[in-house]
Parts: C-alpha cells; sequence; structure tokens
C-alpha cells in the first residue's frame, strides 16, 4: 500500500482535497473530514484556555466557554451522521473524546467560575478554586493525549505517515498547565498573606482599633513568613519575576503592618479621647464650663488638627505604596503568563 505522507497542524487538519459528501474513498479523507470538525474546536479550546490566563472578566471567560460547547456540539452532530471509513472504532473514539470535554466544560469548568466568585473570601476558598482549575485543565490534557493517541494509532493502521508540527494542542496544553502550576503555586503563597490584609483594610474602614491592631500583627507576621518561605521557591525556567514582585509586596505588608499602621491608630486613639471631651463640654451649660475643660478642649482641638494632618498623610502614602505593590504583583503576573503560555 502506497504511504500517504501528510503534515500535522494544530487541528490535525490535513492538506488534502476538500471533502463535502459523508462518504469517504480511503482514511485520509476521513482523517481530513473529522480534522476540521477537530479545527474549531481545537481553535475556540486554545480561546478558552488563553482566556483563563490572561482574561479578568468572567463574563469573556463563560463565553468563550459556551461558544466552545456550541462548537463540540456541531462536531459531534455532524460526526455522528457521518460513515467511518472502515469500521467505527476510530469514530467511537473521537466521539468519546469530545462528549468527555463537553462534559468537563458543562461540569467543572461550569462550577470553577461559581467558585470564583468566593474564591477571595478566604485562603481555603482560594485553595480549593485553583486546585479545581488545575485538576480541570489536567483532565483536558489527559483527553487530548488520549485523542492523538487514536489518531496516530488509526494513521498507522491505515500506512498514514504523519509529520508533526511544534504547535499541535497536546504540546500547547502541556506547556500551559506547568506554567500555571508555577503561577497558582505563587499566587497561593501572596494569598495567604494578602488575606490579612483585606480584614485590615475591613478593620479600617470600621475604625475598629483592636481589629486594626490584631489585623496589623498578623499581616505583619505572615509577611515575614512569606518572605522565608520565598527562599524556597525554584523559578520557571530561570524566571524569577514573579517571586520577585511577591516579595516586593510582602516588603510593603511588613512596612504597613509596622511602621504606618501604628500612626492610624494613634489618630483614632486621639479621635476617641477627643470625641468624649467634645461630648462632655457640650453636655455641660456653657456657664458652668471650668476654664480647665476649656483648655483641656482647646488643647484637644490642636491636636486632632495636627493628628488629621497626619493621618491623611499616611493614609495617601498607604494607597500609593499598596497600589504600586499590587498593580506591580499584577502586571508581572500577566506578562509572565503571556511571555511563557504558547501564542496561536
Amino acid at each position: 500500500m502506497k504511504t500517504l505522507t501528510l503534515k500535522l497542524t494544530l487541528a490535525f487538519l490535513f492538506i488534502v482535497t476538500s471533502i463535502t459528501a459523508q462518504n469517504f474513498k480511503n482514511a485520509s479523507e476521513y482523517l481530513d473530514f473529522v480534522g476540521e470538525e477537530q479545527q474549531e474546536i481545537t481553535k475556540n479550546m486554545w480561546k478558552y484556555t488563553k482566556a483563563v490566563a490572561h482574561s479578568r472578566s468572567d463574563r469573556s471567560i463563560d463565553g468563550k466557554r459556551k461558544k466552545l460547547l456550541k462548537t463540540i456540539d456541531q462536531a459531534i452532530a455532524k460526526i455522528t451522521k457521518a460513515n467511518g471509513f472502515g469500521d467505527d472504532d476510530y469514530k467511537s473514539k473521537v466521539l468519546r473524546h469530545m462528549t468527555f470535554n463537553k462534559n468537563l466544560l458543562n461540569q467543572d469548568y461550569a462550577k470553577i467560575i461559581d467558585m470564583k466568585e468566593v474564591a477571595e473570601q478566604s485562603y481555603d476558598a482560594m485553595e480549593a478554586y485553583i486546585l479545581a482549575q488545575e485538576m480541570a485543565d489536567q483532565k483536558m490534557e489527559e483527553s487530548q493525549q488520549e485523542y492523538e493517541k487514536n489518531f496516530y494509532a488509526y494513521a498507522a493502521k491505515h500506512s498514514i505517515q504523519i509529520i508533526e508540527s511544534e504547535s499541535d494542542l497536546g504540546k500547547k496544553m502541556k506547556i500551559s498547565n506547568e506554567v500555571f502550576e508555577h503561577y497558582h503555586d505563587m499566587y497561593l503563597v501572596y494569598f495567604k498573606v494578602y488575606i490579612n490584609e483585606i480584614y485590615l483594610m475591613e478593620a479600617v474602614e470600621k475604625s475598629d482599633i483592636s481589629a486594626i491592631q490584631q489585623n496589623a500583627n498578623a499581616l505583619a507576621a505572615a509577611a515575614k513568613e512569606g518572605l522565608e518561605i520565598l527562599k524556597t521557591k525554584t523559578a520557571y525556567k530561570k524566571d524569577q519575576s514573579i517571586i520577585n514582585a511577591t516579595k516586593k509586596a510582602f516588603e510593603f505588608f511588613i512596612e504597613e503592618g509596622e511602621i504606618q499602621i501604628p500612626k492610624i491608630t494613634e489618630f483614632l486613639i486621639l479621635n476617641e479621647d477627643f470625641e468624649k471631651i467634645k461630648a462632655n463640654i457640650e453636655q455641660t451649660a456653657e456657664r458652668k464650663r471650668t476654664k480647665e475643660q476649656i483648655d483641656n478642649y482647646n488643647k484637644k482641638v490642636k491636636e486632632i488638627n495636627k493628628g488629621a494632618d497626619t493621618y491623611n498623610k499616611v493614609n495617601a502614602q498607604l494607597n500609593t505604596k499598596r497600589q504600586d505593590a499590587i498593580n506591580g504583583l499584577n502586571n508581572t503576573n500577566a506578562n509572565f503568563l503571556s511571555k511563557h503560555i504558547p501564542k496561536d
């Protein structure tokens, strides 16, 4: 039998005569037909993977998931209707692969989108969300590997030689999962510290002095522990960027918790004292107010005005430094994923 040499592209599409009929002259034509259907799935699957990697819009990610599901449904319908060449064994395996991915998107990935809504409420929720992502991605990668294995077996059975392309989806998914493994690992190290900053800001918002002091201490301690953990982390392909950006964020959190927040609490305590003095003098009839009361009140007014200036300056500095640290890490994460996630 004559050996056919075909080039494998991203979607396992073959450059042969366009097929419009549902009956095929040879195995090459059937592989071409299946490849055309798989091409659309592959293209949209990769768009979905990149959306998860780069998009911060849940709507955008779910939109690509739904588009991918529609593409899979259309492919399943066409392949089911067509006659398989030789026997239906390969056809059944292709349909099983597509159905598995459809179920994965309908169940695992849909659940992940729901989990994202509450992921930032606690470290445990974030850890569960990331673990669910990694497990779903791993299932999709394994399904793709099984598809490729069956593809090569069918080609070998019919003496079709396949020349691999470096751009095929299986390789991309494997690399993508390795990149995400490093990214997720580093993000959990960061989030374990950052959750304390969230609690601290909530306490500041409520002017709860006891909670502020407690969470400021917890933040500084967690950031110091995080710095020690960073020393044990290995860069991905010598790319130290996320580790370095996380280190800068932790250094800011330590400064915030140990140096800047005490200035905030100092003003809040001063303000509490002032409010008591103010209430006391307001409750005293003007003609009954003593010189000591009035002098003490006027002294506190000067102190509170000076303290308010300090409070506002510290707040402004903290907001700027916090934004720089968090934006710096977010930009670093985005650049890391853009650099290492394979392009189209």
